[in-house]
């Protein structure tokens, strides 16, 4: 598609990638940084700025820019073109060929999110909206912190949005599909959220997706309501405020992970903006991966009460399984971090903030109230308990030390504390052993080398190739034929377009070329690939000479003198 490749040589993938991926270092013609896709200590993610790709060599992840957009925000392909067009302006096409029915169903229920989430601002601006509004007036935020969160209000009546849906023109399935509204008996819908405050909920693009209705009745159970999966939302994917906090999170190299919706915002008015949360639901591994990509740094702030406290174990374990650098704030007092910021301000938060201790820390204290620390059987059962977090901590100096102060935080023999150490990994299984893939000849990599970065040597080279049978025991000969394809159709040679033709395993072999070469600098491509190509007709002279002799020798043997004659004198000529 024309429109796809000039998007393509517009947008620098380097750029794209770098809104999600921090700290990229620049090797050449290589950015390497760790992978959005997977959990990784030593970076493997790679992205090449001459050949406009990326790659993982830990997940195995790869692509062009449109690749990566599909990839990292849940997009489809016509989604993905149009996320990039619209951020980079670039004039999409006004046909809809490039658009699909599953692409089209997205974009309406986008469209219908809009609709709802203006209807319920509408509605708390609204005679109806008092309760609300009081609601929040007790709760401190202002109007503008109202206006910019996008709050809203759903009226009680059942009716409301559904009209205004029916009257926009959406189809009953589109309706239906964006989860805003439930059957009812009979037939027909009725809205969802009835009598509720309304959160509205982003995607990292900034797009509203869902929402969360907060029950004002008491009595109206839940309490906080949400809305059902869709094609558009998916809870476990989708950190709450994620794409407003993004950048202060960057800024601050860590993020604050908080309970509620209200906790979020009450710390962005008191001027905390790297605050987010998991959407009712309990903290995933996406979602921490989300937040990843942002930094691995990360305080947990939840509630004070044993909700809170069990919540926050659990998210430590999840947290550490993703290689995240955690600390915990407790508030106490039993305050949540809204309340906090209300009565003692942002400033107190803040240095509380910045003296938050380790995790292990609050663990160590959990345990304490656990165990009787008098007895020496509970001090060495809290010890065991903690053990597996000490365990994931990375640095194994740091690791050595950490168990050394909770030991002695818990009143516990160093000494048990490395026979526990000692145990714990003589109990791990042993990974196996990966056997090392035979690496390319050197006639093969200076040869996909020089073909891969020069198109004088591609237009030259190529098909002077086809035929020679010293390809045939070559690892790289899926490569080398689906270059010459590409060169013969007169289609246009890129890393994406010979990559689209190649089996799994010939990807890999093409990137572990492509992406390993430090300098990626080809002082004489052209030049390397003549005699690349010399030395593989060399192979193939001597191959025929070979078979030649054979051919003799047979012929002898079977009393075949004159056809020994003329294959010898063929022979001669070919040395």
């Amino acid at each position: 598609m024309e429109f796809v490749e000039r998007l393509k040589s517009a947008v620098d993938i380097v750029r794209v990638v770098s809104e999600y991926v921090p700290r990229l270092e620049k090797r050449g013609a290589r950015y390497v940084g760790l992978c959005p896709f997977h959990n990784e200590k030593t970076p493997s993610f790679t992205v090449h700025a001459t050949h406009q790709f990326y790659k993982c060599f830990g997940c195995g992840a790869g692509g062009d820019v449109i690749q990566f957009v599909m990839e990292i925000e849940n997009l489809t392909f016509y989604e993905a073109l149009k996320h990039l067009a619209e951020r980079y302006g670039i004039p999409m096409p006004k046909q809809e060929r490039l658009s699909d029915a599953e692409s089209r169903l997205r974009g309406a229920l986008y469209s219908i999110h809009e609709v709802a989430a203006r209807l319920y601002q509408a509605a708390l601006a609204s005679s109806a909206g008092a309760a609300a509004r009081e609601y929040l007036r007790q709760r401190g935020l202002p109007a503008a912190l109202v206006e910019e969160f996008g709050l809203g209000y759903a009226e009680p009546g059942g009716q409301a949005l559904i009209r205004r849906l029916e009257r926009d023109g959406f189809a009953r399935a589109e309706i239906e599909e964006s989860g805003l509204v439930i059957p009812r008996q009979g037939g027909g819908w009725f809205d969802r959220f009835r009598g509720r405050l309304m959160f509205p909920i982003h995607n990292e693009s900034g797009k509203v997706i869902a929402f969360a209705g907060r029950a004002l009745s008491e009595g109206d159970e839940p309490k906080y309501l949400n809305s059902p999966e869709t094609r558009i939302y998916k809870k476990s994917y989708v950190v709450y405020n994620l794409h407003r906090a993004r950048k202060a999170i960057r800024e601050a190299d860590g993020a604050i992970l908080v309970e509620g919706y209200m906790d979020v915002i009450g710390l962005w008015g008191a001027g905390v903006r790297q605050a987010v949360a998991s959407c009712g639901t309990a903290l995933t591994v996406d979602q921490v991966r989300l937040l990843r990509r942002h930094s691995d740094k990360l305080v947990v702030n939840f509630d004070a009460d044993a909700a809170g406290g069990e919540a926050t174990e659990r998210s430590i374990q999840l947290l550490l399984e993703q290689g995240m650098r955690v600390r915990v704030l407790a508030l106490g007092e039993g305050l949540d971090p809204d309340e906090y910021v209300r009565k003692y301000g942002a400033e107190a938060y803040q240095a509380r903030l910045r003296t938050a201790p380790s995790y292990f820390y609050w663990l160590a204290d959990r345990v304490r109230t656990r165990f009787d620390m008098r007895k020496v059987d509970e001090r060495v059962e809290g010890l065991r308990l903690l053990l597996p977090a000490i365990q994931r901590i990375p640095d194994k100096l740091e690791r050595a030390a950490v168990a050394g102060e909770v030991a002695s935080y818990l009143g516990v023999e160093p000494g048990l504390v490395l026979e526990q150490f000692q145990r714990a990994a003589a109990q791990r299984k042993r990974e196996p052993e990966r056997r090392p893939r035979e690496p390319l000849a050197p006639t093969e990599l200076v040869l996909l080398k020089a073909l891969v970065a020069d198109a004088e040597a591609r237009r030259q080279v190529l098909p002077r190739l086809v035929g020679l049978r010293s390809l045939e025991g070559l690892r790289s000969r899926p490569l080398l034929e689906a270059m010459a394809q590409l060169e013969s159709g007169g289609a246009g040679f890129s890393y994406a377009a010979l990559e689209a033709r190649l089996a799994e395993s010939d990807k890999a072999l093409l990137a572990s070329v492509v992406f390993a070469d430090e300098e990626d600098q080809e002082p004489d491509a052209l030049a390397q690939a003549l005699a690349c190509l010399e030395s593989l007709k060399q192979k193939d002279r001597e191959l025929r000479r070979a078979e030649l002799r054979a051919q003799v020798k047979a012929a002898e043997r079977e009393g075949r003198i004159e056809e020994a004659l003329r294959l010898a004198a063929e022979l001669s000529r070919a040395e």
